[in-house]
């Protein structure tokens, strides 16, 4: 993995309060799709000449 973008004890806080448990693995998923998200979003601001990242853009 490559950068960390979510703080892993806060997602499985997030899950255990949710009454269940998330594999390593899984955590490495929500971090792929937290860039992966980001970087969509990134490109829509910017196809609205913005630097901005909007609450739209997600």
């Amino acid at each position: 993995m490559a950068e960390n973008y979510v703080l892993k004890s806060k997602v499985r806080e997030l899950v255990k309060n949710l009454n269940f448990r998330i594999s390593s693995e899984a955590i490495i998923v929500v971090n792929s799709k937290v860039e992966e998200i980001m970087k969509k979003a990134a490109e829509r601001a910017k196809k609205n000449n913005r630097k901005t990242i909007m609450p739209q853009d997600l």
